[in-house]
């Protein structure tokens, strides 16, 4: 099985958990095509001014590693700095949210959200 990058499709969720602006999300693989405890396979892009809210995470984990771009990851209360090739961990009952840093360039994400056993 294949995925050609022309064919996957484009989701937008404003407001995203309560964040600013338009989230792109752009799934790599749908559920139904894999058998792992993946929920999401995704490249989230955030434009300037845009974040994705503080949320928590319950009973699975979310995986991001930064394509490029900058942004403030608020980690369970503690903000740090992000830029491209950093990769952050939100574990089953910790909380997290993301913010583009950039007043002029997007923020583009990779993310794995897993179900836990």
């Amino acid at each position: 099985m294949y995925h050609r990058a022309s064919e996957l499709k484009h989701i937008f969720n404003e407001n995203m958990k309560g964040g600013t602006g338009t989230v792109e999300i752009i799934r790599s693989v749908n559920p139904i095509d894999y058998e792992s405890p993946a929920k999401m396979i995704a490249k989230l892009i955030l434009r300037p001014g845009c974040s994705l809210g503080k949320h928590m995470h319950e009973g699975e984990e979310e995986i991001i590693t930064i394509l490029s771009g900058h942004a403030a990851y608020d980690d369970n209360g503690t903000i740090v700095a992000l830029e491209a090739g950093d990769t952050c961990v939100c574990k089953s009952g910790e909380s997290h949210s993301i913010a583009n840093a950039s007043p002029k360039e997007d923020l583009i994400l990779f993310a794995v959200i897993n179900y836990l056993a």
